[in-house]
């Protein structure tokens, strides 16, 4: 029995835990522990514990504990994942597996500058963009840039999950804006008139908007040979997917893995501008839409990453690359 850890992952990882189950020839045994004690993917797991709201320097000690208390054989992080990362010798030392990438790849793709500096090469585009940390330098980066582009987007240079991503607008009709959905908007003006508070900020990144569709590709390199699976998942409103192997999508996914080397699954984003595709971030992890590219593709990620980190050998899978609509369907399901 293989007893596998997922600790506080999003919601949706519901499905990703599933699939994980299904790992061929393993007897898989889910324990699942979350900051809330009644998150859904509870319902996917064999054994269940509600996290305390540790510090980071706390949390590498809670986890080792929690690893030798429950006989962990392989861990699959999500909170603190590059804390765990970086301790990724004494998880070793106790007997067990990180399901991750390194500290120091994770390091360099949550810097959204320094990850586009990184790839920056031949063949990968990538978004003019300025660096600012004074409201001089949002002012200098927004006349120079506005002069170019329609509209213009501002976010953390450290930013996770789009928390600090806004919408620059010239103007924004405060009256208005009552009685539609809160959105991401913010007019130019107020942005810095709340910037000049501060001599200086954290790094923020201005660039142009970029428009839908957005690409995301779930991506995995495996010990066989030099094969690759690369789906590329379009994404359009109305909760509506495409698969779509578009070969310029693929290109510079093949060129992003070549300069980075994951060791498991990553996940890159496209968006486009002026009907080119260009990198919006990598992420070293599993995403929430990684079960829709699976099934549409016939093949499971999850469940082969946990193989090479177990160190299992294995064929080059076969893979379905056609184009496909697809889209996740929610289902009512009672706790047992």
């Amino acid at each position: 029995m293989i007893r596998v850890w997922f600790n506080h992952w999003f919601r949706t990882a519901y499905s990703l835990i599933e699939l994980v189950r299904q790992t061929e020839d393993e007897d898989i045994y889910i324990i699942g522990s979350n900051l809330t004690a009644e998150s859904p993917i509870k319902l996917m797991c064999d054994e269940w514990y509600v996290e305390e709201n540790l510090r980071e320097d706390e949390y590498v000690g809670f986890c080792l504990d929690f690893c030798k208390k429950h006989n962990i054989d392989v861990l699959v992080p999500y909170r603190n994942m590059a804390v765990i990362a970086a301790e990724k010798d004494k998880f070793e030392a106790i007997g067990v597996k990180l399901m991750c990438e390194s500290s120091c790849l994770m390091d360099l793709l949550e810097d959204k500058a320094a990850a586009y500096e990184h790839l920056s090469v031949s063949g990968i585009n990538i978004p003019e963009y300025r660096i600012i940390s004074t409201a001089s330098e949002l002012e200098c980066a927004y006349k120079d840039l506005s002069a170019r582009y329609d509209r213009l987007c501002i976010k953390c240079t450290n930013d996770r999950g789009g928390q600090s991503f806004r919408v620059i607008s010239e103007h924004i009709d405060k009256y208005e804006s009552l009685f539609k959905y809160p959105s991401s908007a913010v007019s130019y003006d107020s942005l810095r008139r709340i910037l000049s508070e501060k001599a200086s900020f954290k790094s923020m990144m201005i660039m142009p908007l970029m428009s839908q569709p957005e690409v995301e590709v779930s991506a995995d390199c495996l010990d066989c040979g030099s094969e690759r699976i690369i789906i590329p998942r379009f994404k359009y409103s109305g909760h509506v997917e495409k698969i779509i192997y578009d070969n310029e999508i693929i290109s510079m996914v093949n060129k992003v893995m070549d300069i980075i080397a994951p060791k498991y699954i990553i996940d890159v984003q496209f968006r486009y501008l002026n009907g080119v595709p260009h990198l919006l971030e990598v992420n070293a992890r599993m995403s929430g839409g990684l079960p829709l590219s699976c099934a549409a593709a016939g093949v499971n990620i999850p469940a082969l990453s946990l193989k090479k980190v177990l160190g299992r050998e294995m064929t080059a899978p076969k893979y379905i690359k056609e184009t496909k609509t697809i889209s996740f369907v929610e289902v009512p399901t009672a706790p047992h």
